[in-house]
């Protein structure tokens, strides 16, 4: 049986420029927009880089219930959410295992927005909605969405955006649209690069003349190699890279402050239970060398297996490291561990999540 593809409205745009487009789940993601990826990681970490989100999964969740059908599958809590605020954590099982991660934009207090990394989960929030007056709607084709990341990117964006950026905090959106290149657009201070950076919302047809009017101004575009790599650099997770669905807690991943297990999520108990004394954490690991080890190598302290690699890489900015999953009393800051390296073991030294930027200063910019 042939996968039903859903084509991004810029396809046209990047097969002309030699995009490596790969499809997950029936949904596009390139791999590199026809250029060198370093130069796209570049751009991320010194410009503006711009990418491609439509694939991005969305869904619209509405009605006066709807703060409720979303809070019993998330592990974050929603109360003090205001009008333009986001909020990030894991979608819970009731057993304590996630499926997958995300953010929350609260556009009205019956009116909410959800990103995803999975397609097609209304029902599996419809599951935990008895006597609830909400609807789901899964809205990843109805939109286009375009990342601008990088220190300039709030420069980039401001000489083609009708109103003012610098008033957008981190972590904040404008539920009402602006112009953006002339169309009608959202406009969200959210990324997933560990820069400054935003994100557009617009309808699907409109996308060309955003992504065009991006370019103009000096954005670069990216793809999935580039912000791999700063993504690792940032310790920021991906789905079926540092996790599987229904297999881990959200604590396994140090994702601790994105908990809150006095809500009505489904998974609180649980979660509580598990959060009391976590037997995995989730860090960097900095390898010496200049060899990467492969996706999924051992990790051993004194012969004995402690943890695994899930997202290496070689960073031209802080060198070769790997986010790993570790025994949680060998994942403290300093301590040394072995990786398993091209058929031997390299030491290496265990470190903070964002060892780009450890205290994460530059996404709030």
């Amino acid at each position: 049986m042939t996968e039903e593809r859903h084509l991004s409205p810029l396809n046209d745009w990047h097969e002309a420029h030699g995009a490596d487009i790969a499809f997950e789940d029936g949904y596009p993601w390139n791999n590199h927009e026809g250029t060198d990826p370093m130069v796209e990681y570049e751009a991320i970490r010194t410009a503006t880089g711009i990418w491609d989100l439509h694939s991005t999964s969305k869904y619209d969740v509405s009605g006066p219930d709807a703060g409720r059908m979303i809070q019993r599958r998330f592990s974050n809590a929603l109360e003090g959410m205001t009008d333009g605020s986001v909020r990030y954590g894991a979608w819970m099982n009731a057993d304590g295992t996630m499926i997958d991660e995300g953010n929350v934009y609260r556009l009205a207090p019956d009116h909410f927005w959800l990103t995803i990394n999975s397609p097609g989960i209304e029902d599996w929030f419809r599951e935990t909605a008895d006597g609830l007056d909400a609807q789901i709607k899964h809205t990843t084709t109805d939109y286009s969405l375009i990342a601008a990341q990088g220190p300039t990117s709030e420069a980039t964006l401001q000489s083609i955006t009708e109103r003012d950026l610098s008033g957008l905090g981190y972590f904040r959106f404008w539920p009402e649209p602006t112009k953006v290149a002339g169309v009608r657009a959202w406009v969200l201070r959210t990324g997933f690069s560990g820069e400054k950076g935003y994100e557009v919302l617009s309808a699907p047809g409109d996308a060309l003349t955003i992504w065009e009017a991006l370019i103009a101004a000096g954005g670069v575009p990216f793809g999935i190699t580039a912000i791999d790599l700063a993504r690792t650099e940032v310790g920021l997770l991906i789905m079926a890279v540092d996790y599987k669905a229904n297999e881990i807690s959200p604590y396994d991943l140090s994702m601790d402050r994105f908990i809150k297990t006095d809500t009505e999520c489904v998974g609180a108990a649980a979660l509580a239970a598990h959060g009391a004394n976590p037997p995995k954490r989730f860090k960097t690991l900095r390898i010496e060398g200049e060899q990467a080890p492969d996706y999924g190598a051992p990790v051993t302290k004194d012969g004995k297996e402690v943890g695994v690699v899930t997202s290496p890489a070689s960073s031209p900015r802080v060198g070769t490291i790997g986010l790993a999953i570790l025994d949680t009393d060998v994942a403290v800051d300093g301590e040394k561990v072995d990786v398993a390296v091209g058929g031997s073991t390299v030491p290496a030294t265990v470190d903070v999540l964002s060892v780009y930027d450890p205290e994460k200063k530059k996404p709030r910019g």
